[in-house]
């Protein structure tokens, strides 16, 4: 499984994407792609509400986009507090089951 994240030269999460399967055990029993699937899902319905437009999604099965566009400097801060917690929570599932079932690649997002 691949958790991409898009951050800018100051830090800032701009979108991320997940894709792949785990392969920790089989399919409906995987810990480490249903936890990381919760997350991003919760990142995304969060993102959805709080802000005033709603991210870019795109599901599919084995993976999932989330992209921010068109928001203000301002909400782009207060959607950190939930980007950031996920990438956090992704972290930490990668440091508990290790880099054979859960990829971090990290790259500059840059505007279009």
């Amino acid at each position: 499984m691949r958790f991409l994240v898009w951050v800018d030269e100051l830090g800032r999460i701009h979108g991320f994407e997940i894709s792949g399967h785990a392969g920790y055990a089989e399919a409906g029993q995987d810990i480490v792609c249903a936890g990381v699937s919760a997350l991003s899902i919760a990142a995304a319905n969060g993102l959805e509400h709080f802000l005033s437009r709603a991210p870019q999604v795109r599901e599919e099965e084995g993976f999932l986009s989330c992209q921010l566009a068109g928001i203000s400097d301002q909400e782009l801060e207060q959607a950190q507090w939930i980007l950031q917690t996920l990438k956090l929570g992704i972290e930490q599932i990668e440091a508990v089951y290790g880099p054979a079932y859960i990829l971090i690649d990290q790259r500059r997002w840059t505007p279009c």
